[in-house]
């Protein structure tokens, strides 16, 4: 069986980054989203670019059997998963009374469900051949509570809580995992325009994809439990952990605050 790194999301993105970059160190890659035409295109360029095997895998990851397709393609294709990327992500901004029950319902599935089963999956598999690499996408939202992306916010603590037991689970088994816990990203996940987006790189306070994907997958290389993929991260998680959520309590009432919300 050959041997390949898996990423779901590696479309666009930070997916697409670590798609390049595990590529780069002379790895197969399966790229794995729900969007064909995206997958092929991120296919044929970095086969191109790196001369290694990438097979696009078009699969809807908010799919309750979604885990099982994966998994059962690996099998069929003689595909040896020896690092697991579970990247793929969305990002809702709005109020809990106002998001849609089939919008909630996806980005459970997506943040956690999946995961966790192509984890439970696949992590038995590289245990028995005694190494390999899971790397989960979590976020500094995962500290403290979040208004108007509580969804979102729930859906990374469950992964940050996930991974920390999975990573005990796996402890000298010779497969490590990796929780990583990026604050803003310079993806499409955000409606910014290009200016604001270098002003916010430039001040630090969002990262490119590329380095997100770079210090994850060293620290997974590393053994590392957990990836904070920058100093200001570092910082903006320990003020989270530290801060009582009360704190939040007289900034929600602030009129400014106030009519924001009620506009999302």
């Amino acid at each position: 069986m050959a041997r390949f790194a898996l990423v779901t999301g590696g479309s666009s993105g930070i997916g697409e980054q670590y798609v390049r970059q595990l590529a780069a160190e002379g790895r197969n890659v399966v790229v794995v989203s729900n969007r064909d035409v995206e997958n092929r295109r991120v296919a044929a360029s970095v086969r191109a670019e790196f001369g290694v095997e990438v097979e696009p895998l078009c699969v809807d990851l908010t799919e309750p059997t979604a885990a099982e397709q994966i998994f059962e393609y690996c099998e069929q294709h003689a595909i040896e998963v020896d690092t697991l990327v579970n990247n793929a992500g969305m990002l809702i901004f709005n109020q809990l009374e106002r998001t849609d029950s089939a919008r909630i319902e996806a980005i459970i599935a997506l943040h956690c469900t999946t995961p966790t089963k192509l984890c439970r999956l696949f992590a038995p598999v590289m245990r028995e051949r005694g190494g390999g690499h899971i790397v989960l996408m979590s976020s500094v939202t995962a500290w403290t509570p979040f208004p108007t992306i509580s969804h979102y916010a729930a859906t990374k603590s469950y992964l940050r809580s996930f991974g920390q037991s999975l990573w005990y689970e796996m402890r000298g088994s010779g497969v490590t995992v990796t929780t990583v816990f990026p604050s803003a990203v310079d993806t499409p996940l955000y409606s910014l325009g290009d200016g604001a987006r270098r002003w916010l790189r430039r001040l630090g306070i969002m990262q490119t994809a590329d380095e997100v994907a770079r210090r994850a997958l060293r620290a997974a290389r590393r053994g590392r439990r957990r990836c904070f993929p920058s100093l200001l991260t570092k910082i903006e998680v320990a003020i989270c952990y530290l801060l009582p959520s009360w704190v939040l309590l007289p900034v929600l009432r602030i009129p400014a605050v106030r009519r924001i919300l009620e506009r999302i």
